[in-house]
């Protein structure tokens, strides 16, 4: 039986990813590999591999969430090392929490019963760090990361994705969008 590695987000726009992305000039001597423009997302659930049957499923329950959210927007105010300063891993760029956002993956993640082992953070994942060629910098020569933003970003919609585990790092594609569509 095929499955479907599967997950929820909120695509960005153009505009937005094209400002992030834009960061990679400013640190070319980070050995990083950076996130392809149209992978750039903010994942609200992870749902993992997943039947043609349970998509139909997610698709369904997730339009019945959809409605009950009002369009919505988030600021990125920052871009650092994540998930940790102690251990970083990647480059993110992260914003407050608004109340909408986190409604909606709230929402979501208990509609479709799958509650994350890990706390929900509004971040980007810019760039995933070359672990070896990271360690292998002196830490007082690593780039100082903490570089303020403010990006608004708008949200009208949200996606069912399906990620493809390909050589050169992950393949999304759209398996359906959702607007948010609360009457107002």
């Amino acid at each position: 039986m095929e499955t479907h590695r599967i997950f929820i987000a909120i695509n960005l726009p153009a505009k937005v990813k094209q400002e992030l992305l834009g960061y990679k000039e400013k640190w070319p001597e980070l050995p990083a590999r950076w996130t392809k423009p149209e992978n750039l997302h903010v994942t609200l659930v992870f749902l993992g591999n997943t039947s043609e049957q349970e998509v139909r499923e997610v698709k369904k329950i997730a339009s019945q969430v959809a409605v009950r959210h009002n369009p919505f927007s988030f600021s990125l105010s920052k871009i650092m090392y994540g998930p940790s300063l102690k251990q970083p891993r990647m480059l993110w760029a992260v914003g407050k929490m608004p109340k909408e956002l986190s409604s909606l993956q709230e929402d979501l993640a208990g509609a479709l019963g799958h509650h994350e082992e890990y706390l929900f953070s509004l971040h980007i994942t810019l760039a995933r760090l070359n672990e070896w060629g990271f360690r292998g910098i002196e830490p007082e020569e690593r780039p100082q990361i903490d570089e303020k933003l403010s990006l608004e970003v708008p949200v009208s919609s949200f996606e069912i994705m399906e990620s493809r585990l390909k050589r050169g790092g992950a393949e999304y594609t759209l398996v359906e969008q959702l607007p948010l569509s609360l009457a107002r």
